[in-house]
């Protein structure tokens, strides 16, 4: 786990790492705080096939396969489980409450399946994700009761496969074919969670128990492997995370969106951004004087996609340049973060590239 406060700064050009070093013991690790560094997640291109977890004080990055896992059991006093939105998973409750029960010809299923998915454009189906501002009493499952009478079952749309065509210069392919179906019902054991799931029409179900790990925001599930699996890095040790993304649009609903952002709000991490246009900051000049704790907010999706243009038609997506952001991690170190890069020299797509500071 990261120490806390700061107690060694690197001396790094922007482009050059290079490590200074002190006289500190092996025995008494030290938190490095990075001046100057700059950082390519590797998304993996127009795929997008990883979530890249980073961590500004150490200025180490950890990549996962997005679609490695499916649930996330959470690790903190409400028995929350998450759903994996960077493959657009969607969930629905059920009436049935007996899961070998379900399947897939009964009436109620039938007529979620059409509704229960992402970017359908329809603004009641943001009840089937999770809440995207990271608020973890808003998941699409309840928060599971210890009454095991009270836990419904759940259809489980599984989202899609990473996509695998090359994209055109500029665009994505971030999701191939459907993964189908599943249904759930978790309940509780004590202070773990008791996942049953099963494919949709199979009449008998899988039962696993899930332990809380303190350490973490999460404990991760995967139906392909059956097991549990690691994801994210210790909840102190990773500030931002560059993913894929089910968000909503006002009106229209839950969609998907690549290239997208998210701060560790569950271990404290904020960001705010700042617009030079509006509020006369030049990223160089701004110092830790200048930086407004109110503006800072629990929405993990304070960068979200804020950090580059849309696009449209007869248009790419393109860098913002006249926006900064100011990162307060899971330490309480402040820092000012500028993104470089949306694209590789090519011009495709999944080569992010920012760079940061320490405030001090």
């Amino acid at each position: 786990m990261k120490n806390k406060f700061l107690t060694l700064i690197l001396c790094a050009a922007v482009f050059n790492f290079t490590s200074c070093s002190d006289d500190s013991s092996p025995s008494e690790p030290i938190n490095i705080v990075i001046e100057g560094a700059a950082v390519s997640p590797e998304v993996g291109g127009p795929n997008e096939p990883n979530q890249v977890y980073v961590d500004l004080s150490t200025n180490t990055t950890t990549a996962v396969k997005r679609d490695s896992w499916d649930l996330g059991f959470y690790s903190g006093n409400e028995f929350r489980v998450v759903i994996n939105g960077s493959i657009y998973m969607a969930t629905a409750a059920l009436s049935e409450t007996d899961i070998d029960v379900v399947n897939s010809t009964s009436t109620e299923v039938q007529d979620l399946q059409p509704q229960v998915a992402v970017g359908t454009f329809d603004p009641a189906n943001t009840v089937y994700i999770d809440a995207p501002d990271g608020t973890i009493t808003n998941t699409a499952i309840a928060e599971v009761s210890a009454t095991d009478a009270n836990n419904k079952v759940y259809l489980v749309n599984l989202g899609f496969a990473v996509g695998t065509e090359a994209a055109s210069t500029g665009g994505v392919d971030i999701s191939d074919d459907s993964r189908g179906w599943k249904k759930i019902k978790v309940l509780k054991s004590g202070n773990d969670y008791v996942l049953q799931y099963a494919d949709l029409d199979a009449t008998t179900h899988q039962e696993v128990t899930i332990s809380k790990d303190s350490d973490y925001n999460f404990t991760f599930f995967s139906f392909m492997t059956e097991t549990t699996v690691n994801v994210e890095p210790e909840k102190s040790n990773w500030d931002l995370n560059f993913t894929v993304f089910t968000n909503e649009i006002t009106g229209a609903g839950s969609y998907g969106y690549a290239d997208f952002v998210v701060n560790n709000t569950k271990a404290d991490a904020k960001v705010y951004m700042v617009d030079t246009d509006v509020d006369a900051f030049i990223y160089e000049d701004f110092a830790l004087t200048d930086v407004v704790l109110d503006n800072f907010t629990k929405d993990q999706r304070s960068v979200g996609s804020s950090w580059r243009n849309g696009g449209g038609p007869g248009s790419l997506p393109s860098l913002k340049e006249n926006v900064f952001y100011v990162v307060s991690d899971t330490d309480g170190n402040l820092y000012k973060l500028k993104f470089l890069a949306l694209t590789n020299d090519a011009g495709e797509r999944g080569y992010p590239e920012f760079v940061y500071s320490l405030l001090q």
